[in-house]
């Protein structure tokens, strides 16, 4: 264990690392990894309960905390009411990150290393800090994925919460990976065509776009040749407040230029800084399944047909072998494809672990389904719902959700 304490502007930030199991299902197992957070409080706010931030993902850290401007945009909101735990997931930031040097141990030992990386171990470690901050009980605010991880902790560990906090992260349970991609789908057939309904003349632009990619002539600067199925995860920008704008910027440049090669190389949703994100995506929504690339198999024919639909974050198996960051994980994707996940959630333990707090569910959500959400909301009758079409899937970063979540809990606001 080792502690750091700083000055950040006007917050402290006291920085923590524990050494904890790889696996801890198994005590035989010896192997370790270190898992770090930074407990950040603002002046006068040293006795205040804590709040566990887990962020979206899987395969991301947690934002480092600025203030004046305040950075994450939230940070504000969370510290008038709460010292606020920054935890790096397992696999991220400055937790024992996963990168390419674990390829080393070659494929079947970093597809195994990765199976130990999901939220019901992100519990555990959330449950070591907790205990090694001397709190009983503690709040959680989850982002998507972390959403995704509260879930999990609700079905293990309820008595530990005092609120949660979701927000874009209220998973589907006891659903198949295809029910949830498929319907992705359909989220991204929408926002593809309220796009075009906007700016008509960028469909013509994509369908250069789209012939430039088939020939081999979009080359971005990383050495990518650009397939049709990666020109199209642009769009998953749409899924942002203000996503439309890097689309529409990008789609107003020369595809021969340095510009158009740089933003696009900028806009793709999965990359090289973070491996587990595109390796580790699918099994987000694994709840005792194997995966199977199911966003490629449950493709709708007109999304085969019509390469302007743009799609959000469904993964392909072919940029394994298109992508240079991606192939040295092709076979460990291929192997973790077929992996059969545990189950994440208990679906009777969450309907019973008497949760409150709030949610907000984002109508337009192209990642996470709200008509998924609102089947897991009903699990939850103690938390409030914020069900809005004024943000999408980001609107944590981008506006006053959090806020308004808070007011909810303490009732200064009417669902």
């Amino acid at each position: 264990m080792t502690t750091v304490v700083r000055r950040m502007q006007d917050l402290t930030v006291e920085e923590h690392t524990l050494t904890l199991p790889l696996v801890w299902a198994d005590a035989s197992d010896t192997r370790t990894i270190d898992v770090f957070a930074a407990v950040v409080t603002r002046e006068g706010g040293e006795n205040l309960p804590y709040l566990v931030f887990l962020q979206g993902g899987p395969g991301h850290e947690a934002p480092r905390p600025f203030h004046s401007p305040s950075s994450p945009m939230w940070l504000d909101a969370a510290l008038a009411h709460y010292r606020v735990v920054l935890l790096d997931q397992r696999g991220t930031g400055r937790s024992t990150p996963v990168g390419d040097d674990l390829l080393q141990q070659g494929s079947p030992a970093a597809a195994e290393y990765l199976t130990h990386l999901r939220a019901d171990a992100i519990v555990r470690d959330c449950e070591a800090f907790r205990a090694h901050l001397g709190a009983d009980t503690w709040n959680v605010l989850g982002q998507s994925f972390g959403g995704f991880t509260t879930l999990s902790y609700l079905s293990t560990d309820a008595a530990s919460l005092d609120n949660v906090f979701i927000t874009g992260g209220l998973s589907a349970i006891g659903r198949q990976p295809d029910d949830v991609y498929a319907l992705c789908y359909d989220k991204m057939r929408t926002a593809s065509e309220k796009y075009y309904r906007r700016f008509p003349e960028h469909r013509d632009a994509m369908r250069r776009l789209v012939d430039l990619a088939a020939a081999g002539e979009i080359v971005l600067p990383d050495g990518e040749v650009v397939s049709v199925s990666r020109l199209r995860s642009a769009g998953s920008a749409l899924g942002t407040n203000d996503g439309w704008q890097t689309l529409w910027s990008l789609l107003e440049l020369d595809p021969r230029s340095n510009g158009f090669r740089y933003d696009l190389q900028a806009a793709m949703p999965y990359d090289g800084r973070n491996p587990l994100y595109f390796a580790f995506h699918e099994s987000s929504y694994a709840d005792g399944h194997a995966t199977r690339w199911a966003a490629e198999r449950t493709e709708p024919a007109d999304f085969a047909a019509d390469p302007t639909l743009f799609t959000g974050e469904h993964i392909r198996r072919e940029w394994t072998e298109t992508v240079p960051a991606f192939q040295p994980w092709r076979a460990v994707a291929l192997e973790l494809a077929e992996f059969v996940w545990p189950r994440m959630y208990d679906r009777d333990a969450i309907a019973a672990s008497g949760a409150h707090g709030a949610a907000a569910v984002y109508v337009n959500d192209v990642y996470v389904p709200y008509e998924f959400s609102m089947e897991t909301a009903a699990l939850l009758p103690d938390v409030k719902l914020y069900v809005t079409s004024e943000h999408e899937h980001n609107g944590l970063r981008s506006g006053p959700v959090l806020e308004h979540l808070i007011d909810l809990v303490h009732g200064r606001r009417v669902r």
